[in-house]
């Protein structure tokens, strides 16, 4: 049996990484909003749950990026006789950094839609029991130093429902 959060955290990057998905999403606020965002390629999405100061020494990182990871996994035997029966946690962090304050926190809203529209484009069944019923929570951080020069973050919480 392959492990729920790394089997989940692939749904969850196949869904964001897909052609119909956050790319085109994000190419379509752009066009919309009038706003210069830049695309995110397949390559800054990544399955990690690091702080922007670690990643920044650890890794060559490149602005806009999204981090996937799992927040929690739960057991809960709703169903009963199989082995795991439950749901996980997920939370996509997209982080963004410009050299000056003006217009950062747009940038990052507008980011933040983007993975929120795809969250709606893609509910229901994404295969090998994973199921994605709906609803999120947005989160926005403060401005810091890092990146480029400020750096800020939005995470998007939400519930997969499990069952093997």
């Amino acid at each position: 049996m392959t492990p729920i959060g790394s089997q989940t955290i692939r749904k969850v990057m196949d869904v964001l990484q897909s052609a119909q998905s956050l790319a085109r999403v994000i190419a379509t606020i752009s066009a919309e909003s009038g706003a210069n965002l830049p695309a995110i390629s397949p390559e800054q999405i990544r399955a990690m749950n690091a702080s922007p100061e670690v990643t920044e020494r650890s890794t060559a990182t490149s602005y806009p990026s999204i981090n996937v990871y799992c927040e929690r996994i739960s057991n809960t035997l709703r169903e009963k006789f199989r082995r795991f029966s439950g749901s996980a946690r997920i939370a996509v962090e997209v982080r963004g950094s410009l050299d000056r304050l003006e217009g950062l926190e747009e940038q990052i809203r507008f980011y933040a839609d983007a993975v929120a529209q795809v969250l709606d484009n893609n509910r229901g069944d994404w295969g090998d029991g994973v199921f994605y019923p709906g609803g999120y929570e947005v989160t926005f951080g403060p401005v810091k130093q890092g990146g480029r020069n400020y750096l800020q973050t939005a995470k998007a919480s939400f519930e997969v429902e499990i069952s093997y």
